[in-house]
This record gives structure tokens, C-alpha cells and sequence, in this order.
């Protein structure tokens, strides 16, 4: 045998070993994602109920009390409106995709699904019918608002549930809505800081270049498109398109005038000071 059939020899030796690492590898991975699938999630209609009802606790979040007034108004909801609302809790029983038959849902279904186990408790099953009128974002913002581990941390799980359902009520009941009503104290302050941070730039853009001015405009219309945004868009509209309280509101108007002022009277008396002088001299 010449050197080239030897070399040849080596290497289809050696593509079969290849070959059979990675068929071995491959069966290994796929023995192994077979063996955990059944234990991630599995289709169980023997947990569903044998009596009509819009809530399956099956992680117990709720208490028998609780449990009973939720049915209640999610059937008087119902009801009134058309609207098919449904809940269901689990943690390591799930009766999977039996639900969709066992309640009928259809395009104006919700099926709010809570699990603890993932890093948001909440998760939304929704129908054409709403995502109409309420879009993706709307369901998103619903989510981290209420599901978030802080928010179930100082409320509850049993709190999380009930007021994202009746956020989504209130926005059936309007017809509709584009961002999840009511204004949370973090989400105010937020507003707060842009509407601050907006105010120091008009303030530190109006102060006085030339001795015979005393706001410099162009400066102020210069920077427009930023403190436009941060006071406007990310100040005032989440707070309109949310609620009609007029407090927020004036509280964050007062900390953009008082940082328009403050951000003057600072400028003008260091940097402004500073630039006269070398003008004059």
C-alpha cells in the first residue's frame, strides 16, 4: 500500500469515528430530552373538574372563599357582556390543552394561566375578539405591571390575579384600551425624573451667552426635540393615557418649571458668569 492509500485509509478511518461520536451524541441528547419532556409538561383532563366553573386552582392560590366570589363575577361578567374570562393555576400538574374543550374558548376568550415557576406569574391566552381592542402591548405592560415578582411579593398571588382581571374588565367596559389603566408609584416616579431631567436642560439652555440677553431662545428651540421628549412623551402621556387624576400631573409640571429654574439661576451664575467675563475681556 502506496503512502496516498494509507493517507486515504486514515482518513475514512477517522470521518467513521466522527460519524459515530456524533450518532452516539445525537441519540444521547435525544434519549435525554425524551426522558425530561414529560416531566416539563404534560396533558392530564382527568385534573379538570366534573362540574362547570371559570377557575381551576390547581396550585391552590386561592382560598375557598376567594375561589367562590371569582366564579361568581367571572359568570355574572360573562353574562353581562359576552365576554368568556378564565382562570387557572398550576404548579406541577397541568391539564394542558384539555382546558381549550372543557371551556369553549373561542376569539373572545381570556385564559389567564398562573404558574410560579416561571420569572413572571402570569401568562394570557387571548382571543382575536380582544386582541382588537386591547394590542400586544397592552397585554405585555399587563404582565410586568402584575406579575412581576415584586408586585406578587407585596401583594399576593391571589392580588395579581384579581387585578389583572380587572384591568382587563375596565377595558372591555370602555369599548377598548391602548395602555392598562391606573398609575403605579414607580411608574409615576419615573415620569417625575424625565419631567425633571427635561427642565434642567431648558434651564441650562436659556441661561444668558450675551450680556444683553436675558434667555437665550435659540438655544431653548435648539434643544427642543430632547427636553420636548422627556418632559412630553415620557413625562405627561403615560399619566393622561392612564388616568384623569390631575395631581400627577401638577406635580410634574411643578418639577419641570422648578428645574427650568433651578438649572437657570445655576448656570447663569457659574458657566454664564464665567463666559461674560472672557467676552469683556
Amino acid at each position: 500500500m502506496g503512502p496516498l492509500e494509507s493517507v486515504g485509509s486514515d482518513l475514512r478511518g477517522g470521518w467513521a469515528r466522527v460519524r459515530a461520536f456524533a450518532l452516539g451524541l445525537l441519540l444521547c441528547l435525544g434519549l435525554s430530552v425524551g426522558a425530561a419532556a414529560p416531566a416539563q409538561a404534560y396533558d392530564n383532563p382527568d385534573l379538570l373538574p366534573d362540574h362547570p366553573t371559570p377557575v381551576i386552582d390547581l396550585a391552590k392560590i386561592l382560598t375557598d372563599q376567594q375561589r367562590s366570589s371569582l366564579e361568581e363575577h367571572l359568570n355574572a361578567f360573562e353574562q353581562r357582556t359576552g365576554w368568556k374570562l378564565r382562570v387557572l393555576t398550576q404548579y406541577d400538574r397541568t391539564p394542558g390543552t384539555a382546558v381549550k374543550q372543557f371551556w369553549g374558548l373561542d376569539e373572545r376568550s381570556l385564559l389567564l394561566v398562573a404558574d410560579e415557576r416561571g420569572g413572571n406569574l402570569l401568562n394570557f391566552n387571548v382571543g382575536d375578539a380582544l386582541f382588537a381592542l386591547m394590542p400586544r402591548t397592552y397585554w405585555v405592560e399587563l404582565q410586568t405591571r402584575y406579575g412581576n415578582q415584586y408586585y406578587v411579593r407585596d401583594h399576593g398571588q391571589d392580588a395579581a390575579i384579581v387585578d389583572s382581571l380587572a384591568a382587563v374588565e375596565t377595558c372591555l367596559d370602555r369599548g377598548g384600551c391602548q395602555v392598562v389603566p391606573g398609575l403605579p408609584n414607580e411608574q409615576w416616579v419615573l415620569t417625575l425624573a424625565t419631567s425633571v431631567l427635561g427642565g434642567l436642560i431648558v434651564g441650562f439652555a436659556a441661561y444668558p451667552r450675551k450680556p444683553e440677553h436675558r434667555v437665550e431662545w435659540a438655544w431653548v428651540l435648539l434643544l427642543s426635540p430632547l427636553w420636548v421628549i422627556l418632559f412630553g412623551v415620557f413625562g405627561i402621556a403615560p399619566i393622561v393615557t392612564r388616568t384623569p387624576d390631575l395631581l400627577p400631573l401638577l406635580r410634574n409640571g411643578l418639577g419641570f418649571v422648578g428645574a427650568i429654574a433651578a438649572a437657570y439661576l445655576i448656570a447663569q451664575n457659574t458657566v454664564g458668569k464665567a463666559r461674560l467675563r472672557d467676552s469683556e475681556g
